[in-house]
């Protein structure tokens, strides 16, 4: 009998049994971490469950990327939104930021 290391639940795919999703495990080992660091980053998964989820990324990656890109777009779709509503507060956060940067 297999385990099963991810489940989707709401539309999400999460590690199962957690909170943790799999697009941030899938995106830090994109980033080019291994498994073992992986784990360390969440101690409330197992080594078993990172390379389970792993696993699961290589045999689904078509269907992940496309789910992980329209997570991209909604995020956009939402920042330019918020940016719509208030776009006087933007430009003070963007000056912010450049004034920091410049110190």
């Amino acid at each position: 009998m297999s385990a099963v290391y991810v489940e989707r639940l709401d539309g999400d795919y999460r590690i199962a049994g957690t909170r943790v999703s799999l697009g941030s495990i899938v995106l830090a080992y994109l980033d080019g971490q291994s498994a073992e660091a992986i784990a360390q980053s969440y101690p409330v998964l197992s080594l078993e469950q990172v390379y389970g989820a792993l696993a699961y990324y290589l045999a689904h990656a078509v269907d992940v990327h496309a789910y992980l890109a329209q997570g991209r777009e909604d995020f956009e779709r939402q920042w330019q939104a918020a940016r719509d509503v208030d776009p006087m507060w933007y430009q003070k956060l963007a000056e912010l930021k450049r004034a920091t940067a410049d110190a």
